[in-house]
């Protein structure tokens, strides 16, 4: 219990530490981008290829992985039904809550809290792949299709005889678009293609020289410090809304994402599949985990509900840092 308490401590000493230098700011206002993308396309990328290429691909595919998936899907319905039925979202910006509301900072706190708390970084693998490979295409495919004329969505009617619904030779030429975009989307995250140039050299037993890995087992020692850091300097950003319009689902997704995607994870987890010590602990700490920065990248980038997508990842990651030491003090 003790190690998992000093896991935690470790993790939130730094994410403080990069929130003091946010407020001050010591690095100027571009430093939280700078850090985040350096973690993104260099560091976790390298810890993870190194991490995967020395376990047994076996351990990827869990129970607690399925017991992650499950409470994910059902947090996700969660999320649409209190954007639908609260404030009467049309389908885009449901696609948003859904994220908000399911959609984990694998990376950014998932690595350092499988690191310090779980104790195997690539216990966090998994939960990686499940997200870009299936969540985030299900919400891109839904946000694309939903897409303005004046952003590459649907147009007016015209000579080529392209009608306002999106049909004819000009609407099947963005649907195809955009579906090649969603197919090639894994191919373009080096978190993936690391991931999975990992698990190749597991799978074919190969073992690299020592001097091959050296450089990247570096890059990959500087990924969860560098990754907490930028953490705080995001939560040293603006402040979420805590009062006003629409501040009632903001706390409705949030406690979807913070107690009950958790609380459907442990009961999957535990009476589903018989999981029990840390198999358990890992499939409810992923599911606890607080709504990933890359949702507030997506609804930005699609103009859908950035101002949700913002403050559900900064509440979240605030309340996750009491839920997650709750979860541990009842598993660890």
């Amino acid at each position: 219990m003790s190690g998992v308490f000093a896991g935690f401590a470790a993790i939130w000493a730094v994410t403080a530490l990069g929130w003091l230098t946010g407020r001050r700011e010591l690095f100027g206002p571009r430093a939280e981008r700078v850090l985040a993308r350096l973690a993104f396309f260099l560091l976790t990328p390298a810890l993870l290829f190194t991490t995967l290429a020395r376990s047994r691909p076996a351990d990827l595919l869990t129970p607690a992985l399925a017991a992650f998936a499950v409470s994910a899907v059902a947090a996700a319905l969660a999320g649409v039904a209190v954007a639908r039925l609260w404030r009467r979202r049309p389908a885009a910006e449901s696609a948003v809550a859904a994220l908000c509301a399911s959609y984990v900072n694998a990376a950014n706190l998932g690595i350092p809290v499988a690191a310090y708390v779980l104790g195997d970084v690539a216990a966090v693998a998994p939960v990686l792949l499940f997200q870009v490979l299936v969540a985030a295409p299900l919400a891109l495919g839904v946000l694309d299709s939903r897409r303005p004329a004046a952003d590459g969505g649907q147009a007016g009617s015209g000579p080529d005889g392209t009608g306002p619904d999106g049909t004819g030779p000009a609407g099947t030429g963005r649907r195809w678009r955009a579906a090649r975009r969603l197919a090639l989307l894994p191919t373009r995250n080096p978190i993936i293609l690391a991931s999975a140039a990992g698990i190749a050299v597991a799978l074919v037993g190969w073992r690299p020289a020592a001097g091959l890995l050296r450089p990247v087992e570096l890059l990959g020692q500087a990924a969860v410090p560098v990754a907490l850091l930028a953490l705080g300097l995001a939560l040293a950003g603006a402040p979420p809304h805590w009062r006003g319009p629409g501040s009632g689902e903001r706390y409705a997704l949030v406690a979807i994402k913070a107690v009950g995607q958790p609380a459907v994870a442990y009961a999957v987890a535990r009476h589903g599949f018989g999981l029990a010590g840390p198999a358990l602990l890992t499939a409810v700490i992923t599911a606890g985990l607080p709504v990933a920065q890359n949702v507030f990248v997506i609804a930005t980038r699609y103009e859908r509900a950035a101002a949700l997508a913002r403050d559900t990842v900064l509440l979240s990651t605030v309340v996750a840092a009491a839920t997650l030491a709750v979860v541990a003090a009842a598993l660890g």
